[in-house]
């Protein structure tokens, strides 16, 4: 890749060591491929050795950042795990101890999951996932059904409060709380040791990405985009997941940022 991004890149890591430097990964669509359904999602068997191998060299500088519950991260990526954001942010894991940063749904949002699924019910494919603290409508497998989705969602939504949210990725719309981002998540990470003092990097491929990309890129370190979409500037672009596994692995075996 030789744009001017890419260029970029190469020009930064030619001197530095992995003391230098904290990553911050999405998982649906950047680690793995997104699946039609939620929990159909294929692991590589190789990925929780390599992310080990990346946590280890990078002193514990490596933390997951993701839409899915810091335990379902877990369970996907098992025996691996490490410092984490889940449910965009709204809880994470910092040194084995876990934090909510959000409660858990209050009556209203739990009324809406209620009526997400009898809405559902009436629409073929179209999955409901409550995630405890927010709710996930997926159209993946019914993309005719789009419309309707974003329709009764959006009259789900206006019966909440400014607590919460609406947010789109691909082929789904998440209710959440207002607090809880990407960009606040890794800014919660970067005061504290060891990502402290380092250049921060992350890596995701979707809308619910930018905030975390403008954080990073704020703090002098590098977004990383997962697929071709034509959303903010990155730094670098990889076309899908496996690629960027590959770059995973390069690092962990070399010690070094690959060159592109």
């Amino acid at each position: 890749m030789g744009d001017a991004r890419s260029q970029k890149v190469s020009r930064s890591v030619d001197h530095d060591d992995n003391r230098r430097w904290a990553l911050f990964l999405d998982f649906d669509g950047t680690l793995v491929d997104i699946a039609e359904r939620p929990d159909a999602v294929c692991i590589d068997p190789i990925l929780p050795a390599v992310l080990a191998q990346l946590r280890n060299g990078l002193d514990g500088a490596l933390a997951l950042v993701s839409g899915r519950p810091v335990a379902t991260l877990d369970l996907l990526l098992a025996p691996f795990n490490s410092d984490a954001a889940g449910i965009h942010g709204g809880e994470w894991r910092y040194r084995g101890e876990y934090h909510r940063v959000c409660s858990e749904m209050d009556d209203g949002l739990r009324g809406v999951v209620h009526d997400l699924r009898a809405a559902a019910r009436q629409l073929d494919d179209v999955i409901v996932e409550d995630k405890g603290a927010s709710v996930a409508v997926h159209w993946r497998l019914a993309p005719h059904h789009e419309q309707a989705v974003r329709d009764v969602v959006a009259t789900c939504f206006a019966r909440l409060g400014s607590a919460f949210r609406c947010q789109s990725g691909k082929a789904v719309l998440e209710i959440l709380p207002v607090f809880a981002d990407k960009g606040r998540a890794v800014s919660r990470f970067l005061p504290l040791h060891p990502y402290r003092d380092r250049c921060p990097i992350y890596a995701g491929d979707d809308l619910t990405d930018e905030a975390a990309f403008a954080v990073v890129q704020a703090a002098g370190g590098l977004a990383i985009r997962i697929g071709r979409q034509s959303y903010a500037p990155t730094d670098l672009c990889l076309d899908t997941p496996k690629a960027f596994r590959r770059w995973l692995m390069q690092w962990a075996n070399t010690g070094s940022i690959p060159h592109h």
